[in-house]
């Protein structure tokens, strides 16, 4: 297989990172960016011999196109501390390296167990995403905390049939601190964007949000879970549109600079 880097952003990830990392095994060099954890997540990195860079947090996608500026080889796999390469998509990642491709990055399938299940309705699953691509034609962008993977116009996407597993969230009130955080990000963000109609999102998008995920994506078939999974989608919504709705008409807030907060636990939580 041509060289591989796995590309991997941290903070306070020591209980997760091992087996995150063990899961990168097959990749030729591991790149790991952390900013400033206590919690002994670079040491841990180390031992599973990882290059690890500490940086100060400039955002999510900042973050991520550093990592991947810092990989040794062009072709990389960006993963985040939560996560694991399953076997079935490290076999289907080996086959599409050793072919030589002619695209310029592959979406996979992202599983997210949650309280203990794979979530396998509600918008949660298949959650395609682009984590392997070619970094010549092919970067993180999008609006923070929302990051994507943008690919150079006719460049190509191809699609890995596996999935990479996604350890979502310790427990309810792990969510609900992630979702605290993340509407924060949020609703700045839209701030600086100059986001209007703000009293229609507030009061329609959150029930819209629930029969979406519940209903037309066939949360219920997830049972309790697809029904907290839905309902807390919908209170996510309210939060980011409530704080937005805070910064205008309390604060008098006229613009935003986008994301300024320090990077909490497990960056791709809240989504």
């Amino acid at each position: 297989m041509p060289p591989l880097t796995a590309c991997v952003i941290a903070y306070n990830e020591a209980a997760a990172i091992d087996a995150c990392l063990a899961s990168l095994s097959f990749c030729s060099e591991v790149v790991v960016v952390d900013s400033h954890s206590d919690d002994g997540t670079r040491d841990k990195a180390r031992a599973r011999g990882a290059r690890v860079i500490e940086r100060d947090w400039p955002g999510h996608i900042d973050q991520k196109n550093f990592a991947v500026s810092q990989a040794a080889s062009d072709w990389v796999l960006c993963v985040d501390a939560d996560e694991r390469v399953t076997p079935e998509l490290r076999a289907a990642i080996e086959r599409a390296m050793a072919a030589e491709p002619s695209c310029a990055a592959f979406l996979v399938n992202r599983r997210t167990i949650y309280l203990g299940a794979w979530i396998r309705h509600g918008g949660w699953y298949p959650d395609r995403k682009v984590r392997l691509f070619d970094r010549r034609r092919a970067r993180w962008g999008g609006v923070n905390p929302h990051d994507h993977v943008q690919v150079d116009e006719g460049a190509g996407i191809g699609r890995l049939d596996a999935d990479l597993e996604h350890h979502s969230y310790d427990d309810i009130a792990d969510h609900l601190r992630t979702m605290d955080f993340f509407s924060t990000i949020s609703a700045r963000e839209k701030l600086s964007r100059g986001q209007r109609g703000i009293a229609a999102q507030l009061v329609l998008g959150p029930p819209w949000k629930f029969f979406k995920m519940f209903v037309l994506r066939r949360g219920f078939q997830d049972g309790w879970r697809g029904f907290i999974v839905a309902a807390l989608g919908a209170c996510f919504v309210l939060l980011k549109y409530a704080k937005l709705w805070e910064l205008v008409h309390v604060r008098g807030a006229t613009s935003g600079t986008g994301e300024r907060v320090a990077y909490g636990r497990r960056g791709e939580r809240g989504k």
